[in-house]
């Protein structure tokens, strides 16, 4: 199976790419003290139908702005093994801090609140990013009754793989029974409203798979045990790295 990109990286601390990026250099400056690029194209995602059957889902094939996924695939943090890391746990350029900024604008709850019909800018966000894929990756699943509303943005490259693309699915036991099928290229983005139905998950794919997940919980208590997972199984990758080589 053909892999994307495939690259020798590194999630240790502070190891994040060096220097400000041509495509933002207003980022030399601390977060606080500068102003915030756009980012996301809010208005393609505003157009975007919401399926209803099997469950409240929406998918774009393109949400980011022209120019931007060069800066962010450049600026992505150094990871080199499969699992799911906080995004404080990671150390990426400016451009990737720039995008975790505007998934955090109150603008961005409040419009995928309204495709749903759901107020989530009261609602407490965890924000996700993955680098790597393995073998056992993309089982079928519906997501903890804790999320709400789950969001991914890919950022890879063009996807010609088969393997590695996400599944809207009619049910929890059959993979090839989907509603939608989403690609992982550069600036894909798909979200659904989680239900105990809401199944999804993808054939399998070993090799580099980027994407930013983003949920919105429903209590600061669920988030902060939902972090305290990802960091323990971190901690574990690090110290046990023989289990985890991608297969």
């Amino acid at each position: 199976m053909k892999q994307v990109g495939r690259t020798s990286i590194s999630l240790d601390p502070g190891q994040g790419l060096s220097g400000p990026s041509p495509y933002f250099p207003a980022y030399r400056a601390p977060l606080k003290e500068r102003p915030v690029p756009d980012l996301i194209d809010l208005t393609t995602i505003a157009s975007c139908p919401v399926t209803h059957q099997p469950f409240d889902f929406f998918t774009v094939d393109n949400v980011l702005l022209p120019g931007t996924l060069e800066a962010l695939r450049k600026d992505f943090p150094l990871i080199n093994k499969p699992g799911i890391y906080p995004i404080e746990n990671v150390q990426g350029g400016p451009a990737f801090a720039a995008l975790v900024e505007n998934i955090r604008k109150p603008e961005f709850s409040r419009l995928i609140g309204e495709k749903f019909g759901l107020d989530l800018q009261g609602l407490p966000m965890m924000v996700t990013v993955r680098g790597m894929a393995q073998q056992k990756d993309g089982r079928i699943h519906c997501d903890s009754k804790d999320k709400v509303v789950t969001g991914l943005l890919y950022l890879n490259d063009k996807w010609d793989a088969a393997g590695g693309r996400l599944r809207m699915l009619h049910n929890e036991s059959d993979i090839e029974h989907y509603a939608a099928e989403i690609p992982a290229h550069g600036g894909s983005f798909a979200a659904f409203r989680v239900t105990p139905h809401s199944w999804h998950g993808h054939k399998p794919y070993v090799g580099e798979r980027r994407y930013l997940m983003f949920n919105w919980i429903r209590s600061d208590d669920a988030r902060r045990r939902h972090e305290s997972r990802h960091r323990l199984s971190a901690r574990i990758k690090k110290l046990i790295p023989f289990f985890y080589k991608g297969r």
